[in-house]
């Protein structure tokens, strides 16, 4: 898939940020061929994937529905600093260790109705 159409952008923006990641170190781009992670790109791209996984799992725990959880983790993901995605993981694990407390909590919303209600 053509990067510059399934982001809505121009090719030249395209262009220009590969070779800026090239740069940085975190790509490498042989023309016709592709690009390939370097390793300090595929610990950066392991990072975001490792933060979005662990948004989408503490929204699910409330009933969230699938759409709901993708358009609040692209609008917050970006802004939370690790510190904070730490809390929020360590909180999913409290909440899976006590499912009666997470259920209480989810009781105590209006009337006991889940985030989607």
């Amino acid at each position: 898939m053509d990067i510059a159409s399934s982001l809505d952008v121009k090719q030249a923006s395209v262009t220009s940020m590969v070779q800026k990641l090239g740069e940085l170190g975190y790509l490498n781009y042989e023309k016709y061929r592709g690009l390939v992670l370097t390793d300090k790109g595929r610990a950066v791209a392991t990072g975001i994937q490792k933060r979005h996984e662990t948004l989408a799992r503490f929204f699910s725990l409330f009933g969230l529905n699938a759409e709901t959880q993708q358009r609040d983790i692209e609008g917050i993901e970006h802004h939370l600093s690790p510190a904070t995605v730490e809390i929020l993981a360590d909180l999913a694990t409290f909440f899976e260790k006590h499912p009666d407390t997470l259920k209480s909590f989810v009781k105590s919303r209006k009337g006991g109705r889940g985030l989607e209600s």
